[in-house]
């Protein structure tokens, strides 16, 4: 069914008012016509009551209702967002992994070269949804990464409105399924605020989940602000359940709201690790990576020159010094760097299959004509983080532990499933963003920011089938969508002034593919990987790996490079040595764009600024040394609860054991691939530091509790000395002490991205397997009070 508009493209409501009967009439701007309607103030305001001086009601004909109508003709629009894929992982832009949904919309609508991320998450998503500079969007790195500085505090102005609050303010039903990670950690606690949650950011609403990543088994979600319960179901997959609300979603936009057009963003955590993925789909990609990285580079830039995705004369960039050869490595690391390889492409090609669902319930429900699609492959380059060897578990990244060969090809049959939280090797994050050099986190290398992208309109684009090779970013696409809806740019929304939108509109090249650029300038920075992008001229440094704990040298000793992008489509040719006198006048532009757009002061430390206290960033327990819990006091992610790394703590937990004894959690923190729990097991008291999965260190008591109220008490000791230090830990039942044991190390950063702090059940994956997680941990006693101290 198609949509019926029925007002004019600038008409809210029609407010001609007529009366059987006496009446006073108040006029308003609105009703002068379509000529005084503002939509560049929002919300639109409503017009002022007529005052009657009639009695009776049936002698007067009533006002029309007052209500506010997107213009006539507006489309729907759909954002689809793929996390950490490359410009050269889909096939749609030569890469090797097939992506049959965006190769339909690619052959019906365009493909855009050309287009740049911010190299990160976060300020991506931010910057995409809001039309300006991440920095703009008090955005600067991720939001876990936030400092007090202007520019990276992590909290979007309300002078910064988003789009989806344009539109829903403008008429458009509005809908957020996925990744969000806009909203900064110490408001992520049911305390609020939530200012910047999605369903306060524009949002009808939301399902998805608030970090930068989740357990695609076993996820935290929210269904608006609320917490989902996960269903008893050994099958279940996140990406799947998006899906399921997305598709139901739109269909009912369409049933109760015909000639309402919708927004969907769509944003799936995948292909951000954990590569989770059903092995079905991983047995699709059984020996496809056997030739490695280095010929898959080779063998994606025969594709792409073949396509036509990048110009004739294209040269692979050269790779960094730490990827090895694939011919040096030894015939282990083949075969688990090959599994790794084919699990991330399953994951990618999943994806795109249930992409594929949505794109089908829009076209079902009669709207794919008039629907607006951007499908972005990627926020950023593929993701190196997993180092040289991949990992078993992300969070060792996080932590500073790089985990060794043996032990990873132990849990290779594994990898995937639930039994990992699985990052693959650097080298193919190099290849999958091919013929580029770099990959996430590197701002200042087309391998961070260049990422292929798909726009499909058929009703409003009547070009099909072709490329466009203008320079585009991500805060380009907001001035799209306005006007492509026939709708102004707000000045003011909610009573705030607006920061103008700093990107520009695409909609010039949507039938032109030969148009002369309009976006001629961007800076780009992501922890002090830096460059300036300028009418045709790249400069940019790199001023740290992602594998590379620190960085390279001092910011103001940085070594420039310098490419003539319109000849040197793949960073192959630095002409820095050459040409002295324009990295110089590019780089006196970076300090201008810098200091206009408050990238400055830049802070390089990744690692530290995970950790709220080495800081100073806004923390929700600042200044506290104690927190009071109960029973039912559950979903706490780690921003929100008492910091207990690198220092001495103590739990003290007061517990009614029933009858018949207890069992289950009292107070846990993280999962299955760290953290830690004080639990009960067969009326057994028992604490367990989980280190990263990889190693266990539990103290328990030598006999179960009495049937009655106890004092169950767990102090550690740290060592100190500096961070991830062991301890001595000692267990106490009424005073009286009942274990004692050494744990050799602690994680000194973070225990997950996802997991939660939980009194009385253990949500999500479990920290101690014996006793499980959900339903099964839930303890069978009462906790009135549990406290946890730290010095």
């Amino acid at each position: 069914m198609h949509r019926i508009r029925l007002l004019n493209a600038m008409v809210i409501v029609t407010l001609l008012i007529t009366s059987c009967g006496p009446q006073q009439k108040v006029p308003t701007s609105a009703q002068q016509g379509a000529g005084a309607l503002d939509r560049t103030v929002l919300p639109i305001a409503e017009p002022e009551r007529t005052v009657y001086t009639e009695l009776d009601a049936r002698k007067v004909t009533p006002p029309p209702r007052f209500e506010v109508k997107a213009p006539a003709g507006a489309p729907n629009v759909v954002i689809i967002l793929i996390d950490d894929a490359g410009f050269g992982a889909a096939e749609t832009f030569g890469g090797p992994i097939a992506t049959p949904t965006l190769d339909r919309l690619a052959q019906q609508g365009l493909r855009y070269n050309n287009f740049h991320t911010t190299a990160l998450c976060s300020p991506t998503r931010n910057a995409l949804k809001t039309g300006r500079n991440h920095h703009t969007a008090e955005t600067g790195s991720i939001m876990e990464s936030s400092t007090t500085y202007p520019g990276n505090t992590g909290q979007v102005p309300n002078s910064v409105a988003p789009l989806a609050e344009m539109l829903r303010l403008n008429g458009y039903s509005t809908g957020a399924f996925g990744k969000w990670h806009e909203t900064a950690p110490w408001e992520g606690s049911t305390s609020g605020p939530f200012d910047r949650w999605p369903t306060h950011q524009g949002f009808d609403r939301f399902y998805g989940f608030i970090g930068g990543e989740t357990n695609q088994w076993a996820p935290l979600i929210y269904d608006g602000v609320h917490q989902v319960e996960l269903p008893d179901n050994p099958n279940y997959h996140f990406m799947t359940d998006m899906t399921d609300q997305a598709v139901a979603w739109i269909r009912y936009q369409q049933a109760l709201t015909p000639d309402k057009p919708f927004f969907v963003y769509f944003a799936p955590g995948a292909t951000h690790a954990p590569h989770h993925v059903p092995k079905e789909w991983i047995a699709h990609w059984k020996g496809k990576f056997d030739q490695g990285w280095d010929a898959l580079r080779e063998e994606t830039l025969a594709r792409q020159l073949r396509l036509g995705v990048v110009p004739e004369g294209t040269r692979l960039a050269g790779k960094p010094e730490a990827i090895k050869d694939w011919a040096s490595l030894s015939a282990d690391e083949k075969r688990l760097f090959s599994r790794q390889a084919e699990v991330f492409a399953a994951f990618l090609e999943m994806t795109d299959y249930e992409i594929g669902r949505v794109v089908q319930a829009v076209e079902e429900v009669g709207d794919l004509d008039n629907t607006l699609m951007f499908y972005i492959v990627g926020d950023n380059g593929s993701s190196a983080e997993g180092g040289m060897n991949g990992l078993f578990n992300e969070m060792s990244y996080f932590n500073g532990v790089q985990e060794e060969i043996p032990a990873l090809l132990r849990v290779i049959d594994k990898w995937g499933g639930p039994e990992t939280y699985p990052h693959m090797a650097a080298g193919w994050a190099v290849a999958l963003d091919a013929p580029f050099m770099w990959t996430k986190q590197v701002a200042s290398n087309f391998g961070g920011t260049r990422n292929g992208m798909v726009v499909h309109w058929p009703k409003g684009i009547r070009s099909k089938g072709e490329l466009r090779s203008q320079f585009h970013h991500v805060i380009d696409v907001a001035p799209t969508i306005l006007e492509a809806a026939g709708l102004p740019e707000p000045k003011e929304v909610n009573g705030t002034a607006q920061i103008p939108m700093e990107g520009v509109s695409m909609a010039y090249t949507f039938d032109d593919a030969s148009a002369k650029d309009r976006h001629l300038t961007q800076y780009f920075e992501m922890f002090g990987n830096r460059a300036i992008y300028h009418d045709g001229w790249l400069a940019g440094t790199i001023h740290k790996a992602p594998w590379e704990r620190e960085p390279r040298r001092p910011l103001t000793e940085d070594v420039w490079e310098l490419y003539d992008v319109r000849a040197d489509f793949s960073l192959a040719n630095n002409l820095a040595a050459s040409n002295p006198a324009k990295l110089a006048e590019m780089q006196a532009l970076f300090m201008t764009e810098g200091a206009k757009y408050h990238v400055l002061p830049i802070d390089d430390r990744v690692f530290e600024r995970l950790n709220a206290s080495l800081v100073g960033r806004p923390d929700l327990m600042a200044g506290r040394t104690s927190l009071t819990l109960a029973e039912g006091m559950t979903g706490m992610t780690e921003n929100v609860f008492l910091n207990i790394k690198n220092k001495s703590k103590t739990i003290t937990a007061e517990v009614e054991v029933p009858p018949r004894g207890a069992n289950g959690a009292i107070l846990v923190q993280g999962g299955r691939f760290g953290g830690w729990a004080l639990y009960v097991k067969n009326g057994v008291p028992a604490y367990e530091y989980n280190f990263l999965g990889l190693q266990r260190f539990t103290i328990r008591s030598a006999r179960p509790l009495a049937p009655g109220k106890a004092t169950i008490r767990f102090e550690f000791a740290y060592d100190g000395g500096g961070l991830a230090k062991g301890g001595t830990g000692t267990l106490y039942v009424n005073d009286q002490k009942v274990g004692e044991g050494r744990i050799e190390h602690t994680q000194p950063m973070m225990f997950s991205a996802d997991e939660t702090a939980d009194v009385g059940i253990d949500l999500g994956t479990p920290v101690v397997e014996a006793i499980g997680s959900e339903a099964r941990s839930r303890f069978t006693g009462r906790i009135p009070k549990v406290t946890i101290e730290v010095k």
